[in-house]
């Protein structure tokens, strides 16, 4: 008589049969960390407290279960003029990261803020166009005049006393001297506003006089067009605090003859804010830019009525910008200063007009300038950092960075196999495929990004962008570079869309915001089964790195962290 019971064998054998599915289909599964986390820093790695920042958070965060660095850094885009301190804490960085382990991801191909890369050439910079502006001549000098004269310009605004003239100015301003100054109860917004008249494909310069006391907002001007498109995005800086100091825009009127002009704050909640003098005329060419692809041209309106063509080196000096992209070092750009006069070589009598085009950069916010991605020399740029990146960290992975590209379009593409006249969405597409091609040549076995508001229809890929000429709407990335997603709000249809396209996605889930921002991300990945999703990212634009590990748990916590992949 056997000793084993045969129903109890049967249950036993089913037992192990079933641990040893379990097993295989555990061994069978990519690991946990097969889902990657990333962590964002902007540095510079010259400086050694920089260095020692860097390393200190990588250990950190490696401790926390962060798997990637993705580090920004300025010199990037100029290794040949550093020194070898600099390869020397880079060494470091490298050495620490193969130790930990943790992959390094460098940011390149700065074209959306390309400040950086443009410091070794500001003539790159994307221009906009200013047709037939009025020069005259006095001793041999010809220096830019308003068209209806300087004095007596209709763009002039009237003293700030003469509220008659003004559309209108907000009841929380009232007069004090010559000023404006701010009072309680605030009615939200403190503003004066006034319609003006503009000479399409011209440059314009607005100054004001600004004193504030603690205010909770910023002081801005912007100038609206009858279809509500603003022709100036340069911030002014204004503290919240400040004493009386002057502050200045450049605009450029496009092909609109009238706008509307807004100096003040809105949504003003605490503080005061005074106003005074403010000013409006055209200008002349301040932030010139000169290459191939933005061309000047220079006409002589004889006393006869004829028109002559000048040439540059034979009838006048060679023209341009001396301050442009180097104030106060080189890669940032000047809002305002004195324009460049034009120095004849050819003698022409006093008074004499001349009709003058040519192109200049505007300034986004605080100092972002775009560069021109469809000229072969900015194009050579990003070729000649991606071969020094890519030699420097052979190793890596690489995110480009072609995000909030906010002034194109404007001058011609002289780039083989993109026509001269190419759509925006168009240039950044090839732009993009050639840069990620570049980096696939020469680190075939990286994994290359790319952030994804430009490609993206749900975000910035759109009709009417900032100061972009035509359509963004069709620009594609390479199916085979991964997107770097940070469009929360429409986060549904944005992920569906690039997986849709193919591409594989980290999400940038923090952005300064609560930690547990980043469930919505994952919920949205799960509730929609969106493939693709490889990975997540702690972003801070403010270096604050608080909430580094109760993001990460927030992570390893979410089904989409343990599920198979």
């Amino acid at each position: 008589m056997s000793l084993i019971d045969p129903e109890k064998a049967f249950h036993a054998r089913s037992l192990k049969n079933l641990l040893l599915l379990v097993l295989f289909i555990a061994l069978a599964r990519p690991s946990l960390h097969a889902q990657e986390l990333w962590v964002y820093s902007q540095t510079n790695l010259l400086v050694p407290q920089e260095v020692e920042r860097i390393e200190a958070l990588m250990r950190r965060a490696k401790q926390a279960g962060y798997t990637h660095m993705l580090i920004a850094d300025s010199k990037f885009s100029r290794l040949s003029q550093l020194d070898q301190r600099y390869f020397n804490h880079v060494e470091r960085i490298k050495k620490l990261a193969a130790e930990l382990p943790m992959k390094l991801v460098p940011a390149v191909c700065s074209v959306g803020y390309s400040n950086d890369i443009l410091s070794l050439n500001p003539n790159l910079a994307e221009g906009l166009p200013v047709r037939e502006a009025l020069y005259e001549v006095r001793s041999g000098v010809a220096h830019h005049v308003p068209e209806t004269g300087a004095a007596t310009s209709k763009n002039a605004l009237p003293p700030l006393r003469e509220k008659r003239q003004w559309g209108f100015i907000d009841e929380a301003l009232v007069p004090d001297g010559e000023a404006l100054r701010s009072v309680r109860p605030h009615s939200g917004n403190v503003r004066i506003s006034k319609k003006i008249e503009l000479t399409p494909f011209r440059q314009y310069h607005v100054s004001v006089e600004i004193q504030t006391d603690d205010l909770d907002v910023p002081v801005e001007i912007k100038l609206l067009t009858m279809d509500g498109s603003n022709l100036n995005y340069t911030n002014l800086g204004v503290q919240a605090t400040q004493d009386w100091k002057e502050h200045h825009i450049t605009f450029n009127s496009l092909g609109n003859q009238q706008a509307n002009l807004y100096i003040g704050a809105w949504g003003l909640n605490r503080g005061g804010l005074s106003i005074r003098n403010p000013t409006l005329h055209e200008c002349g060419a301040v932030n010139l830019v000169r290459r191939p692809t933005a061309p000047i041209e220079v006409v002589w309106e004889g006393p006869d009525g004829r028109r002559t063509a000048l040439s540059e080196g034979v009838d006048f000096e060679r023209w341009s910008d001396p301050k442009l992209g180097t104030v106060p070092y080189d890669g940032e750009y000047d809002v305002w200063h004195e324009a460049p006069s034009i120095k004849l070589l050819r003698k022409l009598p006093d008074a004499s007009r001349l009709r003058v085009s040519y192109y200049h950069a505007h300034i986004v916010y605080d100092g972002q300038v775009c560069g021109a991605a469809n000229d072969k020399d900015f194009q050579q740029l990003l070729d000649q950092q991606i071969d020094a990146m890519t030699r420097l960290f052979p190793d890596a992975d690489f995110m480009m960075s072609h995000d909030e590209y906010r002034v194109m379009g404007w001058t011609q593409s002289n780039i083989d196999r993109l026509a001269p006249e190419a759509s925006p969405a168009e240039v950044l597409s090839h732009n993009v495929k050639h840069c990620s091609e570049q980096l696939f040549g020469k680190a075939p076995s990286s994994k290359i990004a790319v952030w994804s508001d430009m490609f993206d229809p749900y975000h910035n890929a759109v009709d009417k962008y900032y100061l972009v000429k035509g359509s963004l709407r069709g620009a594609n990335a390479p199916e085979s570079v991964r997107v770097v997603n940070w469009n929360f709000d429409k986060r549904q249809k944005s992920l569906k869309h690039f997986s849709q396209k193919g591409h594989s996605q980290i999400l940038a889930g923090y952005y300064d915001g609560p930690p547990e921002q980043i469930n919505q991300w994952l919920d949205t990945v799960l509730q929609e089964q969106i493939p693709g999703a490889q990975g997540v990212m702690y972003t801070t634009w403010r270096r604050n790195y608080s909430d580094l590990e109760k993001f990460a748990k927030a992570v390893q916590s979410h089904r989409w962290y343990s599920e198979p992949r």
